[in-house]
């Protein structure tokens, strides 16, 4: 059995479409509003499970962290009921319940038509997640879901709290054997102090283009090998919106008799977005949870049974494909509302 344990926040976005964005001290009129659940991880897990196959669902267990407002608040029933039909497949019960607390967190999102920007606004009033409760958790999920000594677990951290996500990694470290555990995380937000600390423990790391630009970079390619020094990571990942993505893959060389004497090799790949094949620009709809799709995207390259047919999962063909895969996965997503339709649009890797 694999396992995929997303740890990050859970949120009732509340979304305004507007002509354009409003300058400030103004009043304008909203041409719609929505209200759905948000949240880097659990969008990646919707989108995750309209993507699986009926092999994957029963060969892949997903697991969802968070910390959530009281059981029986009115917020549990829409954020379990906005996953759909794949909500019986998702495991909530890791999430953190708060007693005495009625709402989620809420994201307020502007959403201009003019330029296709989005506008965050955040409120948290839950108190976070604490390494204490994080090893709690992991202990009763080891306890209760390792049945075989194959299993192989893959963690997924949105990085909200760097300096608890990293005591979290530090955990995993020290109980679960490193030939059966990935660890990824995301380098999002471009003012959150300890990412790049986070970074330089996880087997797989998301950068978006955003936290790159901060650092100076001005394409995936210089992001990924300006920070491949910093990490451990076999597998490094740089978004760049209407560009596409890069990916660099780094493998053990051999040359030595000792482990000080291994090189590495990286190797970088670009993938673009396909041209429409009536050749007009691609339509922007909705670029909320754009991110969280190519992260599924990558995730389900990853894990999946349908690329058993490959005969190398870690060959450079494989990995343009997975890439190929998430950043045509993300190009789909942002031309249509929400998730629901993505896996009837998609091709398989």
């Amino acid at each position: 059995m694999k396992h995929l344990v997303l740890t990050g926040a859970c949120a009732l976005d509340t979304i305004l479409t507007v002509p354009a964005y409003p300058p400030e001290d103004a009043k304008q009129r909203a041409s719609s509003l929505q209200v759905r659940r948000g949240g880097n991880c659990p969008n990646t897990l919707e989108v995750l499970h309209h993507l699986f196959s009926p092999s994957d669902q029963a060969n892949i267990k997903t697991h969802l962290i968070s910390t959530l407002p009281a059981q029986n608040s009115p917020a549990i029933t829409k954020i379990h009921s906005s996953f759909g039909p794949g909500s019986t497949k998702i495991d909530f019960s890791p999430c953190i319940h708060r007693d005495g607390h009625t709402e989620s967190v809420s994201s307020y999102i502007i959403r201009s038509l003019e330029t296709g920007s989005r506008t965050v606004v955040n409120y948290n009033d839950l108190p976070e997640m604490t390494p204490d409760e994080f090893e709690r958790i992991l202990d009763t999920l080891l306890l209760s879901n390792s049945k075989e000594e194959e299993d192989s677990w893959w963690f997924h951290f949105e990085g909200r709290i760097p300096s608890t996500t990293l005591q979290c990694i530090h955990y995993i470290r020290t109980h679960l054997p490193p030939n059966t555990t990935t660890i990824s995380v995301e380098c999002e937000k471009p003012n959150r102090e300890g990412l790049t600390s986070l970074a330089a423990e996880a087997d797989v790391v998301f950068y978006s283009s955003s936290w790159a630009e901060s650092r100076g970079y001005h394409n995936p390619e210089a992001c990924l090998r300006g920070e491949a020094p910093s990490t451990r990571a076999s597998l490094m990942l740089c978004t760049w919106g209407a560009s596409g993505a890069g990916m660099l893959t780094r493998r053990k060389l051999g040359g030595g008799s000792g482990a000080k004497e291994l090189q590495e090799e990286d190797e970088y790949i670009h993938h673009s977005p396909a041209t429409p094949k009536d050749g007009k620009p691609i339509k922007v709809v909705d670029t909320i949870g754009a991110g969280d799709s190519f992260i599924a995207g990558v995730l389900y390259a990853s894990l999946s049974s349908s690329l058993l047919h490959m005969v190398d999962a870690s060959s450079s063909s494989s990995q343009k494909a997975k890439l190929a895969f998430a950043v045509e996965l993300a190009t789909k997503k942002v031309q249509d509302e929400g998730f629901a339709h993505l896996a009837a649009q998609q091709q398989q890797p």
